[in-house]
């Protein structure tokens, strides 16, 4: 990879997003967590949620990855609260396709990530932009089977 390949893959907004990851860290009594890693990089997320009424009322993430991984967890956390499961599955499948089908930017509130555009070309770097959404989409499933959850009716 050339220099300038690396400057623009690594763009200022890149490492903006990177440097201001909100809901960094545990929540207190998540219902669910999930912890996934990339075996390409070594990249890990955990996520934490609790769920209420089928959304997302608590959110919490740890996030050890490179600048793509952090920048792609950081716009999954600007809008992941009140966000349903269905929600967060379309954001990563339209992500997906973004990166390795040349298919359009996520729809919004997703929109954001249009910024990883450049790691199209980069393949070994999609695991560790994808692995929030799948910690985050673990963790729901991990709350959904907890039995105070479905006695929710979450």
């Amino acid at each position: 990879m050339s220099d300038a390949d690396m400057m623009q893959l690594y763009s200022k907004r890149i490492l903006a997003l990177a440097a201001d990851i909100p809901h960094l860290g545990r929540i207190a009594d998540p219902q669910g967590s999930a912890k996934k890693r990339s075996p390409h990089c070594g990249s890990t997320v955990t996520a934490h949620v609790r769920i209420e009424d089928g959304h997302v009322a608590a959110f919490g993430q740890e996030v050890r990855a490179c600048a793509l991984g952090q920048a792609s967890a950081a716009v999954l956390g600007t809008h992941v609260m009140g966000a349903t499961r269905a929600e967060i599955a379309r954001g990563e499948a339209q992500l997906l396709a973004m990166l390795k089908e040349t298919g359009p930017v996520p729809d919004a509130p997703w929109d954001g990530l249009e910024v990883l555009i450049p790691a199209r070309d980069y393949p070994n770097r999609h695991a560790s932009i994808l692995l929030s959404w799948q910690a985050v989409l673990a963790a729901i499933d991990a709350a959904e089977t907890q039995p105070e959850s479905r006695a929710a009716g979450n």
